[in-house]
This record gives C-alpha cells, sequence and structure tokens, in this order.
C-alpha cells in the first residue's frame, strides 16, 4: 500500500501556501462552472424529488444552503442534493484521463462542510484541490475497466469528495488512511440505469458527495476504516477493476497539478458525444454542408463511448438524448448546436434531428481507442448525396485544457444556465460571478449563493 501511504501524506502535508496562482484561478474557474450546472436543474426532474426528501428526512434549517432552493438544511442534506442538481444538465466538469466529473462530487460536500464550520474561501480552495487530486488519481488508478461497468463518478467520486471534507477538517495522514476506507467501501454506481433512461445518475453524485461527507464526519469522530481499501487483496481494484495501475495514485505528487487537466463541457450532452460533434461541426463548415446534404455520418470513436452510448438507440427522454450519438449529431448537423435549449426544444420532437439521427453509427477506431483515455479524438467519416466522402478530424474538443474555455466564455456559460431555468437574472449572475472571483477573500461562505 505504498502508493496510498504516498498519497495520504501528500493530502495531510498539503497548504494552502504551495498551491500555485494558475491552479488557484482554474479552481474558482470549476467552482462558477459548477455552480451554474447545479442552478441551471432548478425545477427539472428529479430534483424536486431529492428536495422533498431532504425536507422529510433532514433539519427544517440550518448552516448549509441547496443551492436550488436557497433553503438551509445539514451538510449531509445539502451535499446530497447539490450532488444531485449539478450532474443533470449534463454541464458539469470532466477530467479526461480519469474519465471522472470532479465538481459535482467535491464542491457539494466541500461547500456544505466549509458553511457548516465557518471556513473561508482559502480553505475551501485548499480542500477543493485535495479532492480532485486525489479523485483524478484513484480514477487513473481504477483503470479503463472499472469504467465499463461502474459509473467512476459515483464510485471514486465518494473518495473525492471524502478527501476534500478531510482536508477541510485538517486531517493528517492516518486519518486519510482511514478516511479512504470509509469512503471506498461505500462506493457504488452502475451504468444500467442507461437502458431504461432511470433518474439513477443523480442519485449516483448525490451519494457520492453525501456519503463522502459522512465518512469524514464519521472518520473525525473516531471511526476507523480499511487502510489498504484501494490496493487491497479485496479492496476496490481487487473487486471492481482488472486493470488498476496502483502508481497512478502517487503520479508526481505536488509537481503535477491534475486539477488544470480538467475539461469543460461545451455541448450539454455526455461528453463521449463531443470529439465527434465537434468533428462533425468543423467539417460541415469548412465544407459548406447543410444537414440535408448529408446522407452518412460514421463516427471513429474509443471503447468506452461505445460502451455508454450503444446502449442508447431510441431516446425517449431529454436526458436519454444527451446520452445518444445521433441525436447529439442531429442537433449539431440541423441546429449548430447541442446546448441546454436545442434539447429542450428540439431533440425528442424534430423530424429533422430523428432524420440524421438514423444516419449517424459509430465505429471502434484503434487510434482513437489508444489515445483514450488521456486524449478524446474526434474522427467522423461523411458521405454526402452526391456521393463524396468527407474526414474531419479534431484532437481536442472545446473545452479541453488545450481548446479551454475563457473566463468570458465561461460567464457567459453561466448565464445561459442560470436563464435556461430562470434561477438567476443576468443581474443576480453577475453578482454571483463576482463573488466567485473573489472567492479567495471570502472570510465566511454561509452567504456566498
Amino acid at each position: 500500500m505504498s502508493h496510498t501511504q504516498a498519497l495520504a501524506a501528500f493530502l495531510a502535508d498539503l497548504e494552502y501556501s504551495q498551491i500555485p496562482d494558475s491552479v488557484l484561478d482554474r479552481t474558482e474557474d470549476l467552482f462558477l462552472d459548477w455552480v451554474g450546472s447545479a442552478l441551471a436543474s432548478q425545477g427539472s426532474r428529479p430534483i424536486p424529488l431529492f428536495e422533498r426528501y431532504a425536507a422529510k428526512m433532514g433539519p427544517a434549517e440550518g448552516p448549509a444552503k441547496i443551492l436550488v432552493n436557497g433553503k438551509g438544511s445539514s451538510a449531509y442534506f445539502a451535499a446530497l442534493v447539490n450532488g444531485a442538481s449539478s450532474h443533470l444538465v449534463e454541464q458539469d466538469d470532466l477530467h479526461n484521463s480519469s474519465v471522472l466529473h470532479p465538481a459535482t462530487v467535491v464542491f457539494p460536500a466541500v461547500l456544505a462542510a466549509a458553511q457548516d464550520h465557518g471556513k473561508s474561501g482559502k480553505d475551501l480552495l485548499l480542500a477543493s484541490v485535495a479532492g480532485y487530486e486525489a479523485g483524478i488519481r484513484i480514477g487513473e488508478f481504477m483503470g479503463r475497466s472499472h469504467y465499463r461497468i461502474f459509473h467512476t463518478t459515483a464510485t471514486v467520486g465518494t473518495l473525492a469528495a471524502a478527501v476534500g471534507v478531510g482536508k477541510l477538517l485538517g486531517f493528517d495522514k492516518e486519518q486519510f488512511i482511514n478516511l479512504l476506507g470509509n469512503a471506498g467501501t461505500q462506493a457504488a454506481g452502475l451504468w444500467e440505469f442507461l437502458r431504461d433512461a432511470a433518474d439513477s445518475k443523480q442519485l449516483h453524485t448525490a451519494k457520492a458527495a453525501a456519503d463522502g461527507l459522512l465518512a469524514a464526519y464519521m472518520t473525525e469522530d473516531g471511526l476507523t476504516g480499511a487502510r489498504n481499501i484501494l490496493e487491497g487483496d479485496q479492496g476496490m481494484a481487487a473487486g471492481m477493476s482488472s486493470d488498476a495501475d496502483p502508481s497512478k495514485l502517487s503520479d508526481r505528487l505536488g509537481s503535477r497539478w491534475a486539477l488544470v487537466e480538467t475539461s469543460f463541457k461545451f455541448h450539454a450532452s455526455c461528453r463521449h458525444t463531443h470529439p465527434a460533434a465537434d468533428a462533425l461541426l468543423d467539417l460541415m463548415q469548412r465544407e459548406g454542408l447543410n444537414h440535408e446534404q448529408i446522407a452518412k455520418v460514421v463516427t471513429r470513436v474509443h471503447q468506452g463511448a461505445i460502451d455508454v452510448l450503444g446502449r442508447v438507440v431510441v431516446p425517449t427522454t431529454v436526458h436519454q438524448a444527451k446520452f445518444s450519438m445521433g441525436a447529439v449529431l442531429g442537433l449539431i448537423a440541423v441546429h449548430g448546436k447541442a446546448q441546454l435549449i436545442e434539447f429542450q426544444q428540439h431533440a425528442l420532437s424534430d423530424a429533422a434531428v430523428a432524420a440524421f439521427r438514423e444516419k449517424v453509427s459509430m465505429e471502434l477506431d484503434d487510434e482513437v481507442d489508444q489515445a483514450y483515455p488521456a486524449r478524446w479524438l474526434g474522427r467522423v467519416i461523411v458521405t454526402t448525396t452526391d456521393g463524396r466522402t468527407l474526414i474531419g478530424a479534431i484532437d481536442e474538443p472545446k473545452g479541453d485544457p488545450g481548446n479551454t474555455l475563457s473566463r468570458p466564455e465561461l460567464e457567459d456559460k453561466f448565464q445561459r444556465l442560470l436563464a435556461f431555468s430562470g434561477a438567476r437574472t443576468p443581474e443576480q449572475g453577475h453578482a454571483l460571478i463576482d463573488k466567485v472571483w473573489g472567492l479567495r477573500d471570502a472570510q465566511t461562505l454561509g452567504e456566498l449563493i
């Protein structure tokens, strides 16, 4: 368990002063993106179910804020609802090589605990960096085989959330080892929900955030956990992976800031659709094509895309459409974009989108598959109605670190997310943006949102 020990020691010793300004800036960027993703789901199924559960089972009021309704609750129930809401509209961040959505599990837990304990903006940033750094490395450790069956954001996300809260609470190395054991033994989340258009994906992130917080609070009070939950003979890798690489757990700790490798989502769909969507859009603009001139699109993809997207043939809900390669490319081809409004208005009811969906297929590509998950390459082969064969290729989808969103672009995305649900006016949105850009100077976080 030497790599687990090294990770725990790094987490315990990490100080705010050690974090480069560029990493702190990007953490604020990711936090703003997370808040927008959460508020965009206000009123959308199944988030009111989580709100009602929190109202029924939780306290009538409390120090931690539920973003979608502004109500106070306990840290546990605020983390639960905020974890669910920030993963619904498919606009939250993704780290490529771990295939982990860190924001939707780390920020709900850390913000709730910070509000519960009266912590500052700097405390939140430090804790969030710890959660990202640990979660990303654990996701990489679990490997590609894990993701085929298990939703990594649900499983590994439980540990990422726990680490963030543990850092907020000032854990030492021994506490972090126990914390990983207490979080890892709760890790769960299966991809089978995609076949039925079920709501379980929100349960995944809700429980990951809340159970990570639970593990940290219980560990602080003395609950011991398995000391080798990651590398042990009956640990996570043994039961959930066939290609785990323990060296990933301690990869360049202190010199590689994995958080800055995280991608923002530009399209409002499963990240596996983004490379092909960008490649198709680029090709259509380059060739001056409209959707009626396209007879067939073959997307050349990695196996992970087939595993996740191949389950959705004819989407029956808007959320399921976000996991349909044909539906996403149909929106791109017909409407030029696949953002929240396009999904809401056209994904299920537009005959042109439905017709285009039938023209799209996925095929495994060796180059794309070998590059994944470190790189998510976009490759499409388009056959036109006049018989031409055209190739589209992009190496960095919009939002990737090498093709990232600037702060003005993030602000624009944030305002679009708020407008989608009507959660805030543009003026209120600007005020929220100013608060997040000043996060490191905030002394308390109770009224941050």
